[in-house]
């Protein structure tokens, strides 16, 4: 074992002693401020259950359930971050000790009758899904099970640890309970890859295999459990649940819990804005459309209450990691309300992909017939999932400053009260799409600039260079992040000329040219030449040529030479699968983790070939939604 998980050792070396995963500080805020499952109230009473009584059923009032892993018969830890290993404040060789693995392939937890400790859970929640508008019901973890939240002792930043392919839950449905390896290895992957490149996300510490879990999914494969963590799992989905049932006091509850415990409280919330006045993203001096007139004057002087800025603050996080997907081409393939973060985080990795050839109608959900799901239409699916949680929300923003009033807690909405409640909610939703629209554009600009080596912002950068530049790779068919890449390696001085730059634009074709229709090899040269000759300009505004060196390297710091895709991860799994090759996980783990280097001292042919051209027919990969 020790052989196989040193090359994830050697990934990063940690100055801090760290702690043990038994010694680690641990809470259980979750579960001690939100409502459990009336038929397992305490944890005594699921552990003294058979593991069968805690399969699939309707849960209500609850936001989880108490619930162990299923142990494994055997296990083999195939790999470890060693970055979330820090993160999470471990030390450095945990991962070699027996109840670390133990821990992490579900056959050991903290808890126990005598001492207690923190009893693991399973969440419950909803889903809407877009444009059919259509409702799945109970979801909540079906193969998911949290082990405890976890607070670095350097840091002081909590995380929720959990195990993924666990077992069966409460909400399992007609499912095992159960994950593949070949879904746990692309999860493992690219959580720990959209960290690196600073994209708000969920994490993985760990993925184990199963060797006698037999699961059939489109065939029998092995099982795996993958160990991940996040500041918090919670979902818009986590909202849709209680709103669909009517259940106002859960709603309430969860919206508080989030404000206190997630976020930090509500001191750390966007400040409250009249509704008669400005706009919220005027504190940023970003204005947005503004809201109709009529809509100002009907509430003049009223501000908003602190759950309406809860739910800003929701909107505001995820406008920012839907803008980091745009400028990176990633694209999630469902974004369902229970694959939407609260916390603003990538979440939940099903039918995932980094963009190949530049296509905003790209898809790499091989079920999303209709696009909904495609790179172009990820801002906008979002925020059809944030209105879901403002009409969630929409009683608590609505009241206003009634919110806390007797007869608002004690009783529902009459004819005479709700319109006001309403005209005021709906208010407070235009306003947060404005908010939305504003935030996304300046975090989009704000990174594409980056990506392009500019300094500074300029309002003709969008059309001139952002827009120019995807039009030109979509009808060239060229790929997305090797042109940053690429575009940060040449020098100023050699696209001086207009010969010059013709003779250059080769470096951003395929191995076999470019594509597209209608385009010849002196097109394609001219065309790149052209957007060359702009972006030159605008670099020698904002650099000189005497700090061309110093543009390089912060593109370069910008932009991964390395990105885990598609054609990458199923090569991974086809070497771990069924050849039995465990090095080279931790050969990509240790290239996701680090992807704006030049190389990582690993084998530099395959180093190259792996950050290389996308073979042509692995291009643009799709898959389905079965893990």
């Amino acid at each position: 074992m020790r052989n196989r998980l040193s090359l994830m050792a050697s990934q990063l070396s940690s100055s801090a002693a760290g702690a043990s995963i038994m010694e680690i500080p641990k809470s259980n805020m979750f579960t001690t401020k939100l409502p459990p499952d009336p038929a397992f109230e305490t944890p005594e009473s699921s552990h003294r259950a058979p593991r069968e009584a805690l399969g699939p059923r309707l849960v209500k009032g609850a936001m989880y359930t108490f619930v162990r892993p299923e142990p494994s018969e055997e296990t083999e830890l195939l790999g470890v971050s060693q970055k979330a290993m820090r993160d999470l404040g471990l030390k450095d060789g945990e991962e070699l000790t027996p109840q670390f693995q133990a821990l992490v392939s579900g056959n050991k937890i903290c808890w126990n009758e005598r001492e207690g400790g923190v009893y693991p859970w399973a969440q419950c929640y909803g889903a809407l899904t877009r444009y059919s508008g259509s409702w799945a019901g109970q979801l909540g973890d079906g193969r998911a099970i949290s082990l405890f939240e976890c607070t670095n002792p350097e840091t002081n930043r909590r995380f929720e640890l959990q195990l993924k392919g666990a077992g069966k839950t409460p909400y399992s449905r007609f499912a095992d309970g159960k994950a593949v390896l070949r879904s746990s290895i692309r999860e493992f992957i690219v959580s720990e890859a959209l960290s690196a490149l600073g994209v708000p996300t969920t994490r993985a510490l760990s993925i184990t295999l199963l060797p006698k879990s037999k699961v059939l999914r489109e065939r029998i494969e092995p099982g795996a459990i993958v160990a991940r963590f996040a500041e918090s799992w919670l979902r818009i989905g986590s909202f849709d649940l209680p709103h669909a049932r009517g259940d106002r006091d859960l709603i309430r509850k969860l919206a508080t819990y989030i404000a206190e415990d997630v976020f930090g409280g509500w001191d750390s919330l966007p400040a409250a804005v009249s509704l008669g006045q400005g706009h919220p993203s005027d504190a940023a001096d970003n204005p947005g459309r503004g809201i109709p007139r009529d809509r100002v004057q009907e509430h003049q002087g009223v501000a908003e209450n602190r759950f309406a800025r809860t739910y800003r603050e929701i909107v505001r996080r995820n406008a920012k990691t839907v803008a980091v997907w745009q400028a990176y081409g990633f694209m999630n393939g469902v974004l369902n309300t229970d694959n939407t973060s609260i916390y603003g985080l990538s979440l939940d990795f099903g039918p995932f992909a980094f963009m190949d050839n530049f296509d905003p109608h790209y898809t790499p959900n091989h079920d999303d017939h209709l696009l909904r799901y495609s790179y172009k239409n990820q801002p906008t699916i979002i925020w059809w999932n944030l209105v879901r949680l403002g009409e969630a929300l929409g009683e608590l923003m609505g009241a206003g400053d009634k919110v806390d009033e007797e007869w608002f807690l004690k009783d529902r909405l009459t004819e005479e009260t709700t319109p006001p409640v309403v005209k005021l909610a709906e208010t407070i939703i235009e306003r947060a799409g404005d908010e939305y629209k504003t935030v996304f554009l300046n975090e989009y600009k704000r990174l594409m600039s980056r990506r392009l080596g500019l300094r500074t912002q300029k309002e003709s950068d969008f059309q001139e260079l952002f827009s120019e530049m995807l039009d030109t790779l979509e009808a060239l068919e060229l790929d997305f992040n090797h042109f940053f890449r690429r575009l940060s390696n040449i020098p100023l001085s050699d696209i001086e000329s207009k010969e010059q730059r013709r003779d250059i634009a080769h470096v951003f074709f395929h191995r076999e040219g470019f594509g597209g229709v209608g385009d010849t090899e002196d097109s394609a040269r001219e065309r790149i030449s052209k957007w060359l000759a702009s972006w030159r300009i605008r670099i020698l505004e904002d650099w000189g040529m005497e700090h061309d060196t110093e543009r390089q390297k912060a593109m370069r710091d910008a932009n991964p030479k390395f990105l885990p895709r598609g054609w990458i991860l199923d090569e991974v799994i086809e070497r771990v699968e069924r050849k039995g090759d465990r090095e080279i996980l931790g050969f990509v783990m240790q290239m996701a983790l680090d992807p704006f280097k030049e190389d990582w001292g690993l084998d530099k042919d395959e180093e190259e070939r792996l950050c290389g051209d996308v073979p042509r027919f692995k291009r643009a990969m799709m898959c389905s939604c079965s893990s």
